[in-house]
């Protein structure tokens, strides 16, 4: 039997973000090329948006490329880049048919032109669907999104925009790249490591923490679905304390 069964479909998070960690260990484990546990893991990524399109998660974030990734293998990074590219090819019509809507975070100008013309026409293609908000972090660091933030807050207040003794945390998270997405209330991070990775610093300040020791690759609407009632088992105070939210 499914554990879709046990989840309770009046307390599903909104908002669920995934480090997708563990594509490289996965294939070594196997004796496979690196790039064929990342052509794995898009599997992966496609059953967690049909997780997310069957309990009815509205935003799901997938930290597809950070800021330090550029460190890896140049082959390896052309390879990720052409494995996105061929996914945005060959599931665009299904998206578009599924009313899921594609948003991008990260500093994308430092992508290679066709890859920005692909992101930029799936995101213009999906704009007005409204079922699932599938938000993928390309050259993304938690840390950029801040620095950026306070660099356009600053232009702002030069510019006699804003005042600066109105900024409030509203105002802050105005400028930061997800201004129009509620933040996280799960954070889910594959592989067995236990940390965030200069990913959303500043969103996920309540969010809760869910770590499996299972590759990216192997994680299934099952390993899904567990993750969910994990989070469903968890008091979120807020600060307060547990006789206040009764």
């Amino acid at each position: 039997m499914s554990l879709i069964n046990e989840i309770d479909k009046n307390k599903i998070p909104k908002h669920v973000a995934i480090i997708m960690d563990g594509n490289g260990r996965w294939a070594k484990a196997k004796g496979k090329a690196r790039l064929k546990g990342h052509q794995a893991g898009a599997n992966s990524v496609k059953s967690s948006i049909e997780v997310c399109s069957e309990l009815g998660i509205k935003f799901l974030t997938v930290y597809a490329f950070s800021t330090e990734n550029w460190n890896r293998p140049k082959s390896e990074i052309l390879g990720l880049m052409d494995l996105l590219v061929g996914t945005i090819d060959k599931e665009l019509k299904e998206i578009k048919n599924n009313n899921i809507k594609i948003s991008v975070i990260g500093d994308i100008s430092k992508l290679d032109t066709f890859v920005q013309k692909k992101l930029k026409l799936a995101v213009e293609e999906t704009k007005n669907n409204d079922a699932l908000n599938f938000v993928v972090a390309l050259n993304y660091s938690g840390r950029w999104d801040i620095i950026n933030a306070c660099k356009n807050i600053a232009q702002d207040c030069k510019a006699n925009i804003l005042d600066p003794e109105k900024i409030d945390e509203n105002t802050f998270k105005s400028y930061l790249s997800t201004n129009d997405i509620p933040d996280p209330e799960l954070l889910i991070r594959t592989s067995g490591e236990e940390r965030i990775s200069n990913f959303l610093l500043y969103q996920l300040a309540y969010s809760e923490l869910y770590f499996t020791p299972r590759f990216w690759p192997d994680f299934s609407k099952e390993e899904f679905y567990k993750a969910i009632i994990n989070y469903q088992n968890r008091e979120r105070r807020f600060g307060k304390i547990s006789e206040q939210l009764t």
